[in-house]
């Protein structure tokens, strides 16, 4: 999408909002929200594309096959099925992943290297989608907006350089570890996208006892730094204990559901 469009849709977010909405996240929590899932769709939308000419996307059909099994069985379990989710592999060493409003999943070739199991991969793509489930996104957008952010959105979209304004759309999108301009998730989104992306995973067949798993490669990844999705998505011994203590309500749920699985997702040797 062309940087005038995006100013577009910059402009019509800032003029377009209309209040303050308070209300509660899945798990009950309190979240101020001023955006309405129309105007959310349109930046994860303008966003998306953005990605997409930014990032090489894979050729490997087998890769993309097996990515797309797993995101479909995560997304399959979702409240609302009349969402149509686009999947897409980026050809990077990254080991990072994303969702955005309006049904989109960014997975990077480097994530299969420390997500190397179908379980471990939907243990990532539970938790994403769980941020767009839970409107973290709409959550951190609205906080710009209340501390001024807003304003400079406008004034990027008006005024300055194409790059500064892709920066500024996806930062509030908690896409920052990938361009520069970091508004990272909260610690208590984090754990909220936790839960809920277990839960995710668990009713669509994949063993919750692999987030355990993957969360040990996560923090092992990439040296003391770890990987660049841990860049906002803090991997501690609080959210490994949290995993762990949640096992004992998910694995019902895993043990139910997997008996029901056809399409099993196997990862290309």
């Amino acid at each position: 999408m062309k940087a005038t469009t995006l100013a577009l849709v910059a402009v019509g977010l800032t003029l377009g909002l209309s209040g303050c909405a308070t209300t509660k996240s899945p798990t009950g929590r309190g979240q101020t929200l001023l955006y309405s899932a129309s105007q959310m769709q349109q930046m994860g939308d303008a966003s998306f594309e953005e990605m997409k000419k930014q990032q090489k996307i894979s050729s490997d059909k087998k890769l993309t096959q097996y990515v797309n099994c797993v995101a479909n069985r995560v997304t399959a379990v979702l409240p609302d099925q009349s969402q149509k989710w686009d999947v897409v592999l980026f050809n990077s060493d990254q080991v990072n992943a994303f969702a955005l409003p309006g049904g989109h999943i960014g997975v990077y070739t480097g994530l299969l290297n420390v997500a190397s199991t179908p379980d471990q991969l939907a243990t990532v793509l539970g938790h994403e989608v769980a941020h767009v489930l839970a409107q973290h996104g709409n959550e951190q957008v609205s906080r710009a907006q209340m501390t001024g952010m807003g304003m400079q959105i406008a004034d990027a979209a008006l005024g300055a350089s194409g790059v500064s304004n892709r920066d500024l759309y996806m930062s509030a999108l908690g896409l920052g570890a990938q361009v520069g301009v970091i508004l990272p998730f909260g610690r208590a989104q984090e754990s909220e996208a936790d839960v809920m992306g277990l839960e995710l995973m668990a009713r669509a067949g994949f063993d919750p006892a692999q987030s355990v798993v993957l969360w040990h490669n996560m923090s092992k990844a990439g040296g003391s730094q770890g990987p660049e999705l841990l860049s906002t998505h803090p991997s501690n011994s609080n959210r490994i204990a949290q995993l762990e203590q949640l096992q004992g309500q998910m694995q019902p749920l895993y043990q139910s559901a997997k008996a029901n699985i056809k399409n099993q997702c196997v990862l290309p040797k």
